[in-house]
């Protein structure tokens, strides 16, 4: 395990909310501690005007990556943050130089308010930092939202990925088209709510004689990015956008590599979506994830960190599936 040391809190990044003083799960702070902001310089993401200077949340740890191996990127779902990876890093790291990545308007990068936050702008902000931090063909793994972001990039950057892992992926549904139709105040209003309900079941816990510091910590680490500045200007911006609406019909059109994850006790997308993924995929394994929800990586890191490494470290026959794990 990589992250051994628990930080003192008064080594924090500054970026970081005060609130992250209060976590207590080593796996977090480990994570927050190699958790950095890198400026990142994109051309036009605005029309007309010079390149911008995005400061991005990068979580950088792992063995150095040879000649001829791809580093691995993770890249964490709507609403979420680098952290959500907290518990399956240690897994990963010995055996891959890895990659948590607060994209565009996500997590712990900087909001831009001159920047609307819509698919392009996000896989033109990933284009760059790609090209800035790492420039070589890499193993692109998205969670939810993630999954959407990593097929969408793949698609128009396909020299830069040489295989997508996909966990519970967005991408046949998940997305919401209907945002773009709807007025800013009401998107506002669901984006309080987002926060309202994170708030309130972290002071539920606080307050339960009986909760111990894992499920505070769990609550701290999904919360922590709301009390980012700009995010609930970012959760709108990027909800008016549409998002991932139109990627249905080009899923079919990835070439790379692809396994596909998928706890079997999702409830957020189901797990119909993972068997329409294997047949529009041609070059895709699925394998399941017993006991997880929709996010196997902190439900079952180790089971999910194990199909990882089995997939990038063994030689497969594409189009087998493996059994129910």
């Amino acid at each position: 395990m990589p992250f051994n040391r628990i930080i003192p809190k008064s080594d924090l990044e500054p970026f970081l909310p005060t609130l992250a003083q209060q976590i207590q799960d080593s796996d977090a702070i480990a994570c927050l501690n190699h958790l950095q902001r890198q400026l990142v310089t994109v051309s036009a993401l605005v029309t007309g005007e010079p390149p911008v200077t995005v400061p991005t949340a990068v979580m950088a740890t792992g063995k150095p990556t040879p000649a001829g191996s791809a580093p691995l990127i993770l890249l964490p779902g709507f609403d979420s943050s680098a952290l959500e990876f907290r518990h399956l890093i240690p897994y990963l790291a010995p055996h891959k130089a890895t990659y948590a990545l607060d994209v565009l308007g996500i997590g712990f990068t900087a909001y831009m308010p001159s920047i609307a936050i819509a698919p392009s702008t996000i896989r033109q902000h990933l284009y760059a930092t790609w090209r800035q931090l790492i420039n070589r063909p890499v193993v692109l793994l998205g969670a939810s939202l993630g999954g959407a972001i990593a097929i969408d990039f793949a698609l128009r950057h396909p020299d830069c990925v040489e295989r997508l892992i996909l966990v519970d992926s967005v991408g046949f549904s998940g997305s919401f088209p209907l945002g773009q139709y709807l007025d800013a105040s009401l998107l506002t209003w669901g984006a309080d709510w987002l926060q309202f309900r994170k708030s309130m079941a972290f002071q539920a816990a606080a307050m339960l004689p009986f909760t111990g510091s894992s499920q505070t910590d769990k609550i701290l680490c999904a919360m922590l990015h709301q009390t980012m500045p700009g995010w609930k200007q970012g959760i709108v911006s990027f909800t008016r956008s549409g998002g991932y609406s139109d990627l249905a019909p080009q899923i079919a059109s990835i070439q790379q590599p692809t396994l596909i994850l998928w706890g079997d006790r999702d409830r957020t997308l189901g797990t119909e979506d993972a068997w329409r993924f294997k047949r529009a995929l041609p070059r895709s394994r699925l394998v399941w994830i017993t006991g997880a929800g929709h996010a196997p990586h902190i439900d079952a890191p180790e089971a999910t960190a194990e199909a990882i490494l089995q997939e990038l470290e063994e030689e497969r026959m594409w189009g087998h599936d493996d059994k129910i794990r």
